[in-house]
């Protein structure tokens, strides 16, 4: 009997029986094919081809052996890394989303028996934190990527550079304190005594300090409007006293604040990307079709991920700010401040100085709209969508 047409009721139904996944006992790795019971899998063990896929493996089988292995690893690792990160999880989870792959390389082509065994080799080799629980085995994957370890030593130099900061600020409002302590004179107790009059027909005369007749101390015979100025003087010299010293915090102060400022300054941020700019993707990993093509940023997460859509094709990626650079537009256009002391500020350019690799800009938004800052470096800005 000749094979069934296409559209032939049978064909139809054999197509559908193939759908999805098969049993992996009736599964040949060497032929890559699925049988769908244990019949045709006996005929497809006593086939021509089945028998000349066998001869050749028998040749070299811990070649083969160790080429699904390696197969099999590097898709299982590929899977944990990109759906799962560095987040523990059940590996019997991460084993059933990959045998949902119709393709995928199976597990009884391959050095390892069970998915125990393969977890346990994982934490052997080090490519993974294993532990056992009453739940079953949990793998946590070990990210080595040079990258990732770069960004992570990045995060911790700037903690330790704020710690620092935070150090000498401490440091520097302990030193105006003891500066300040040192300043101050320590003020004398004034010593009170019983007014004695020793004749009746002697006048009472007072040793007063008068601080606008000079250092010198006199002696006079004061009368009643005499005594009353000296007592407003006395009242007046606190009060002055007190304003210096107000004026002497206020200063400490004042050094504190624009030191916060220039420390704003001269700190720079480890992201720049920002939504609604125009880049330009720079790795080839993705192949020749989005290198040194420009996007669209359209959202971002996590700091440093965003997703941006290809100006030509209108494809949507999901792409490391690593692997992407600033775009810089002709002179008059509007641009976008990612980084540095105007960050997040739209600008205007105005010229490029090519031998500096910078830019004049002309700010146009916030308190210093209007504005000319010179010496932005290229990296610090790009093209507004």
């Amino acid at each position: 009997m000749g094979k069934a047409d296409f559209l032939s009721p049978k064909a139809i139904g054999n197509r559908i029986k193939a759908k999805g996944l098969q049993k992996l006992r009736w599964y040949c790795q060497m032929c890559q094919k699925q049988c769908r019971d244990e019949n045709g899998f006996k005929c497809h063990c006593m086939s021509e081809s089945h028998q000349r896929q066998l001869l050749l493996a028998s040749e070299n089988p811990y070649q083969f052996l160790n080429y699904f292995s390696e197969e099999f690893k590097s898709d299982f690792l590929e899977l944990l890394r990109r759906r799962f990160g560095t987040k523990r999880v059940h590996n019997n989870i991460v084993y059933n989303e990959y045998i949902s792959h119709r393709e995928h390389v199976h597990m009884n082509s391959t050095q390892w028996e069970t998915l125990t065994d393969f977890t346990k080799w994982l934490g052997r080799e080090g490519y993974c934190k294993v532990d056992e629980t009453p739940k079953g085995w949990y793998v946590q994957y070990i990210d080595r990527d040079p990258e990732t370890i770069r960004r992570q030593e990045e995060l911790e130099r700037k903690k330790k550079q704020d710690l620092d900061d935070e150090e000498r600020s401490a440091k520097f409002i302990e030193e105006q304190v003891r500066r300040g302590q040192e300043g101050k004179e320590p003020e004398e107790e004034p010593v009170f005594t019983e007014l004695k009059r020793m004749n009746e027909d002697e006048k009472v005369a007072f040793n007063l300090d008068i601080a606008l007749a000079g250092p010198s101390k006199t002696s006079t015979t004061l009368g009643p409007s005499a005594l009353k100025a000296a007592a407003s003087a006395k009242r007046k010299e606190p009060s002055h006293s007190r304003d210096s010293k107000d004026k002497k915090k206020k200063s400490a102060l004042d050094e504190i604040i624009e030191m916060e400022e220039q420390k704003k300054k001269s700190v720079r941020s480890d992201n720049w990307i920002q939504a609604n700019i125009v880049v330009k993707v720079i790795t080839k990993r993705l192949g020749e079709k989005y290198y040194k093509k420009k996007a669209v940023i359209r959202e971002v997460q996590n700091k440093y991920t965003a997703v941006v859509k290809m100006v030509d094709s209108g494809d949507k990626l999901k792409l490391d700010q690593s692997h992407l650079e600033t775009v810089i537009p002709a002179p008059g256009k509007r641009v976008l401040i990612v980084n540095g002391q105007y960050k997040d500020t739209e600008a205007i350019l105005e010229g490029i100085n090519e031998h500096k690799f910078s830019a004049t800009l002309t700010l146009d938004s916030g308190r210093m709209k209007g504005k000319t800052v010179e010496g932005i470096a290229y990296e610090d800005f790009s093209k507004l969508a």
